[in-house]
């Protein structure tokens, strides 16, 4: 199955780690794993084998930083009661594949 995901992000740290943030699902990840596809600025991420979300649009300077890395962090968050705050739900690595 593969899904598009419009709510995620990338935040890239000051020491050039990169962090995907994107909406919580209702499970916990198992075996995450991340697939780079900068031709066509795609990442899709694995939560579960054979369970992929496409993030379209990735920013070249994430391509170019990822390129360099084994895993990417993951961190999946969820609203709360406070509309201004948001929770952590899960906060894992992916193992970047080929």
């Amino acid at each position: 199955m593969s899904e598009k995901n419009s709510a995620f992000d990338f935040l890239i740290t000051d020491r050039d780690e990169i962090v995907l943030i994107l909406s919580a699902q209702d499970t916990p990840p198992d075996t995450p794993a991340v697939r780079l596809h900068p031709d066509s600025k795609t990442v899709e991420l694995f939560r579960h084998p054979g369970d992929a979300y496409t993030l379209e649009n990735v920013d070249d300077e994430v391509f170019s930083l990822l390129a360099e890395e084994e895993v990417l962090l993951v961190c999946e968050t969820a609203q709360t009661d406070n509309p201004d705050e948001t929770e952590i739900v899960y906060t894992y690595e992916a193992v970047i594949i080929e």
